[in-house]
């Protein structure tokens, strides 16, 4: 059989080889994360594992900065590329339905078990070793790549990069996210809204109901309403598809169990398309006869928690979507690094869920693409995983991208 012995394959034999070594430790960093739970606003311990780590791989100038984003780099050059992983995850409801203790990293069958493995511890150990693998083998001399570990994204995605943009001297040319995304390269997704509404009542005693007016039957016909305009929603993109809408808590004020409810609130996730925008949105909701009727307020929510450093960075609670088009240098790059590491096409689509990307691409309009392990079905679910077998190629992709993006970039991409 005839052999390549061309530069080009003897430097991916060699990527190959690294990658297949750092796995074991690439592993063992994701069960120490996985075994540190970080909530948002509680991921002080992962961060500083983060920071250990970029550390022992020879990352320079790692820093935790105001907000508690932990960044590292290699290079120096005035070509900037970043690589984000959101460190913070979700929370546990229910323990007693894990197969595996979530905070223990059991691994079984090949499969590694933990709240946050697939959103996106996976990814972020993945990236953390895949870059230094891009450093030992060498970064054109124009290149400068920062790896992300952000948090608060759970909370609210889109602020750690909304800080970074506009607070710090950060603004990369291209942005790649280690989404969930099954070593699928993702160009898009749809953006995202908090909305509330309130219906107020007059609370009585609970024995004399018809005394008073009751909150929570107020909002029953909104709810109601809701699921309509959802259905009827009419806006759509040829890749995003339609927005949606969803009624995803319920809550009351009564003075006693004993007492008619005089408030009843609703959170809305309202997704939305291309096409869409959050005025759009909260007109259509204000504009139903039964939040006329029960003359109820609809309200964007806004965030201001504080950070686990202590830092308040206001946001209103709006995700644009965004699409980075199929034929620019970052989707073109993803397409074809991504077919090197997999010896086959890799799947172009969009992600189901929302990301950092509604910061970088959204609103900021920086390329931005995702590529990462694990499947986004386990994502916030009982049993969350990652294959391990991922991880590899993953890290492979990660240490290849930037010369293959600089590459096809050329003289196109924004100088930093």
């Amino acid at each position: 059989m005839a052999t390549d012995d061309s530069p080009a394959a003897a430097s991916g034999a060699e990527l190959f080889r690294l990658a297949a070594e750092a796995e074991s430790a690439c592993v063992g960093f994701l069960r120490d994360l996985v075994t540190l739970p970080s909530p948002s606003r509680g991921e002080r311990l992962a961060c500083e594992r983060v920071a250990r780590e970029m550390g022992q791989l020879g990352y320079q100038d790692v820093h935790v900065d105001a907000l508690g984003n932990v960044l590292g780099r290699f290079g120096t050059g005035p070509r900037v590329l970043a690589f984000d992983a959101h460190i913070d995850t979700v929370g546990i409801t229910s323990p007693t339905r894990w197969r595996h203790d979530p905070f223990r990293g059991v691994v079984a069958g090949g499969t590694l078990f933990g709240r946050g493995a697939s959103d996106q511890k996976g990814g972020l150990a993945a990236v953390v070793h895949g870059v230094a693998l891009a450093a030992r083998l060498g970064l054109p001399d124009e290149a400068t790549v920062w790896v992300v570990a952000s948090v608060n994204s759970e909370d609210c995605d889109g602020q750690a990069w909304q800080f970074i943009v506009n607070e710090t001297k950060l603004r990369p040319e291209v942005v790649v996210i280690a989404m969930p995304s099954h070593l699928g390269v993702c160009r898009g997704q749809r953006g995202r809204l908090e909305i509330e509404i309130t219906a107020t009542g007059v609370s009585t005693h609970g024995s004399q109901p018809e005394r008073g007016t009751n909150a929570v039957y107020s909002m029953c016909p909104i709810i109601s309403a809701v699921a309509r305009l959802h259905a009827s929603l009419e806006a759509t993109h040829p890749m995003l598809g339609k927005g949606s809408l969803a009624v995803t808590a319920v809550s009351s004020r009564s003075p006693s169990l004993t007492a008619v409810p005089d408030e009843c609130t609703i959170h809305i996730d309202r997704r939305l398309t291309i096409g869409e925008s959050a005025e759009q949105a909260l007109a259509e909701l204000r504009g139903l006869s039964e939040v006329q009727a029960a003359a109820a307020e609809v309200r964007l929510l806004h965030y201001s928690a504080a950070s686990w450093r202590g830092l308040s960075y206001p946001t209103n609670k709006v995700f644009p979507a965004w699409e980075t088009a199929e034929g620019s240098p970052a989707v073109q790059a993803a397409f074809a690094t991504a077919e090197r590491v997999l010896g086959r096409p890799p799947r172009l689509h969009r992600s189901a869920f929302s990301s950092h990307g509604c910061a970088t691409a959204g609103m900021f309009g920086i390329p931005t693409i995702g590529f990462g392990p694990a499947d986004e079905v386990h994502s916030h679910t009982v049993n969350d995983q990652i294959s391990l077998a991922q991880l590899e190629p993953a890290m492979a992709f990660y240490a290849l991208f930037p010369r293959t993006y600089l590459g096809l970039a050329g003289g196109e991409a924004r100088k930093a």
